[in-house]
């Protein structure tokens, strides 16, 4: 997902996703620990996406702090 489409989401999707996203690495890493997990990279692209998700929600915070 591009940087663009998650700052179009709301605040509340983002948290639903990224609690979604935190469990699907959870169950990645659990199948590389038993050698069954079949897309390593999958692992990569979803920690980043997960920062991208908590970059939009700091600054989101951070801009409600200042008002």
């Amino acid at each position: 997902m591009k940087f663009k489409e998650i700052s179009e989401m709301s605040s509340d999707e983002l948290r639903t996703k990224k609690r979604d996203m935190r469990q699907e690495s959870l169950h990645l890493r659990l199948q590389q620990q038993s050698g069954q997990l079949e897309q390593p990279s999958r692992l990569r692209l979803i920690r980043r996406e997960v920062a991208r998700i908590e970059t939009i929600l700091s600054q989101r915070d951070a801009k409600a702090e200042k008002k």
